[in-house]
């Protein structure tokens, strides 16, 4: 729209309005990647305090030796223990115990730790999956959230739904602090991760076409800052409770976003309400010291047809661009090096790679960049593939490689999808894109259960789907240096203001619109749904024999 240039491009206004929206992205950071640390393996063993009650005297030694068997390498078994029997202890010395079973009594943890997931919820043994399954739930509350957000942006407004995402992730983050049980944890955290998609500031739509991709980097810099803060204060505070506390109390302090937070003007012209705009652009034009022209709003722009909309390529790459960052994001803890100097390395590359987005999307436009970056990342994973396992450093460097062309692409497909859709429906387009990431984080750490039959498949399948997302691209047309739309081209003429035909025209288009979105969205939904199950199926009957892998995921997602 003309109102751009006349308010200005990027003026104070804009970059007030890129502030708000990079403050929320420190919490989402953290809530995005804050389970990695409440998950720290420890020594564990079972509980076999069951002997103490017919010898009280025994020491810790003795007691380990009668009801634990041991492994070939001859430390204790973790995860097994001799089955307890009514003997008195002479019987027990005497005999011994030869038949073992899993740990029925719970698990023992030596080593002095402070509180986490896995020593307050036995996240360990046939438990372990738990783990990866919650993080998969987290990913679903994300999906949830596109579904959910997207489509009642277009409604209902940007910033109402920013309060109450807001709100939300403040009040259930907060609470994860209490809970009681590992199942209402993994119930919060999938609110938690349905609010952050909720938190879309819509800054790209108050900016120019020079400065768009400079606003949208730099909040995407602001989570990698989000990042390193996660590593420093995982690293300080150990107990899980009180660093969920320190990374979610914060998210109070901005309500005061209800006073300072303005709304869309591309969104209230496309919905008539041209009064409102004008109150909101003649704001805007104050702050950044410009004049509105009294005549700019007398035409707006008709209603959506979104036949010309490019939606299956445009899901198809956010997806594989979900996949290979979140992959290589959350396996931080399986590349050999520290955790929290892996995490801060992780966070500390994101931030050249954001900005590196800055020259070549201009350099070189949208599509091309979108490519390359994507078959890297894809690449890379490929090779990590080849590493031997006892070469963490090798791994550890290839696998930030990866983080930093990931990122890149991540930081390009904000860009680049925020100017594929057309105003009237792009905050619905933008958010079933966003839907197709967050199914894309939904699989990734179901993918990781299968390297438990070999280590390089789920990096094989991490590498992989980029490399094709990345030839997809070519069906995208190039947007660099050019407006954004507010409806998609079908050759109508502008409506006046007031219209008689404007609201009926929008009525009849945008439900039918959003709802060839949707089913399209279902069927890729259903189809990654499938594959899923597929894998999920294959680990079962490649691992039949009682306490497989294979049968302990099974049997907790029946």
């Amino acid at each position: 729209m003309a109102f751009l240039s006349a308010v200005g491009d990027f003026g104070r206004f804009q970059k007030c309005l890129v502030l708000l929206s990079v403050i929320p992205c420190l919490s989402v950071a953290f809530h995005q990647f804050c389970q990695l640390f409440m998950v720290v393996e420890v020594p564990h063993r079972c509980d076999t305090s069951w002997i103490l009650a017919v010898g009280p005297n025994l020491t810790e030694e003795e007691q380990l030796n009668l009801t634990l068997p041991r492994g070939p390498n001859g430390h204790f078994e973790q995860c097994s223990m001799f089955s307890p029997v009514d003997w008195d202890l002479d019987s027990i010395l005497a005999y011994g115990l030869n038949h073992t079973e899993k740990c029925s009594s719970g698990w023992v943890y030596p080593s002095e730790q402070p509180p986490s997931l896995l020593t307050e919820f036995d996240l360990v043994c046939d438990r372990k999956d738990l783990n990866d399954i919650a993080q998969a739930i987290y990913m679903a509350g994300l999906l949830l959230g596109s579904m959910i957000f997207g489509p009642l942006s277009d409604r209902i407004g940007r910033r109402p739904v920013i309060l109450i995402s807001v709100f939300l992730q403040g009040l259930f983050g907060l609470g994860i602090a209490f809970v009681p049980h590992f199942y209402v944890y993994m119930a919060f955290r999938c609110v938690v991760g349905a609010s952050v998609s909720g938190l879309d500031l819509h800054s790209t739509e108050w900016i120019g076409v020079s400065s768009r991709p400079n606003a949208v980097l730099t909040s995407h810099c602001c989570f990698a800052i989000g990042q390193m803060i996660l590593a420093g204060l995982s690293y300080g505070i150990r107990n899980w409770r009180l660093l969920e506390i320190a990374g979610s109390a914060p998210m109070f302090a901005l309500f005061f976003y209800i006073w300072v937070l303005p709304e869309s003007a591309r969104w209230l012209v496309t919905k008539g309400r041209i009064e409102e705009a004008k109150k909101v652009l003649q704001k805007a034009a104050a702050t950044n010291k410009c004049s509105l022209p009294p005549e700019l709003l007398e035409q707006v722009l008709g209603g959506p047809d979104l036949r010309h909309c490019p939606g299956a390529p445009c899901l198809a790459f956010r997806f594989v661009n979900s996949f290979v960052y979140y992959g290589l994001s959350l396996n931080v803890t399986n590349f050999g090096l520290d955790i929290y100097l892996t995490q801060l390395a992780f966070g500390a590359v994101e931030i050249p790679a954001r900005f590196a987005c800055i020259f070549t999307l201009q350099r070189f436009g949208r599509r091309k960049t979108q490519a390359v970056l994507l078959v890297l990342s894809g690449l890379v994973c490929l090779i990590i593939t080849g590493i031997p396992e006892d070469q963490p450093v090798a791994t550890t460097v290839l696998a930030t490689i990866g983080k930093f062309a990931a990122s890149a692409s991540f930081s390009t497909s904000y860009v680049y999808a925020a100017e594929l859709f057309p105003t009237v429906v792009r905050q619905t387009g933008v958010g079933l894109c966003s839907v197709s990431a967050r199914v894309a984080g939904i699989l990734a750490p179901l993918v990781r259960l299968l390297g438990q039959h070999h280590r390089a498949i789920p990096m094989a399948i991490f590498g992989s789907a980029p490399v094709l997302g990345g030839l997809l691209c070519i069906l995208l047309p190039e947007t660099c240096g050019t407006d954004l739309a507010d409806d998609t081209g079908d050759g109508h003429p502008p409506a006046q203001v007031g219209a008689v035909n404007k609201k009926s025209k929008q009525a009849k288009q945008q439900p039918w619109g959003d709802f060839m979105m949707m089913l399209y969205f279902l069927s890729v939904l259903c189809l990654e749904m499938a594959k899923t199950i597929a894998a999920l199926g294959w680990i079962w009957e490649e691992d039949q024999e009682p306490g497989s892998p294979g049968e302990g995921i099974v049997q907790r997602l029946s």
